[in-house]
């Protein structure tokens, strides 16, 4: 259960780092990585939602076992990023510097399913913190 604590906490503030920046970067993503944005709800969308989604990191961070089926949905949110990134690499539709920019995400990804299998779920763990057993027939 401590590396699904390491690994959230970690996620969390990764994502408060790096994603705030994005509100001021609008133009400059326009400029270097034509052609402008031409609908801007999508980028700060974007930005808002997947800033919002750094908080479900940190909540899974306080207590992996209580909120472990929210594990499946952050595993969702990672992929469906790196995911789109590679389709639009192979397409030839971004170069690798761009692609690379899902590396975060793909890392962060395979940790979240260690993390699912390693983290006990609620339900599995009895009222002394321990794992309950379940019998064979």
């Amino acid at each position: 259960m401590k590396f699904a604590r390491i690994v959230f906490l970690i996620a969390g503030v990764h994502g408060f780092l790096s994603l705030p920046p994005l509100y001021f970067l609008f133009g400059y993503v326009g400029r270097h990585y034509p052609p402008p944005i031409t609908h801007p709800e999508f980028y700060y969308g974007f930005a808002g939602v997947d800033l919002a989604f750094q908080v479900v990191f940190l909540v899974i961070a306080s207590d992996p076992s209580r909120f472990h089926p929210m594990i499946v949905p952050s595993v969702l949110e990672k992929l469906s990023y790196a995911a789109a990134v590679g389709v639009l690499y192979i397409q030839g539709r971004m170069s690798a510097a761009q692609a690379a920019t899902a590396v975060p995400d793909s890392i962060l990804c395979a940790l979240f399913v260690i993390a699912f299998f390693q983290a006990p779920s609620a339900a599995n763990i009895g009222t002394e913190g321990t794992r309950l057993r379940t019998r064979s027939r």
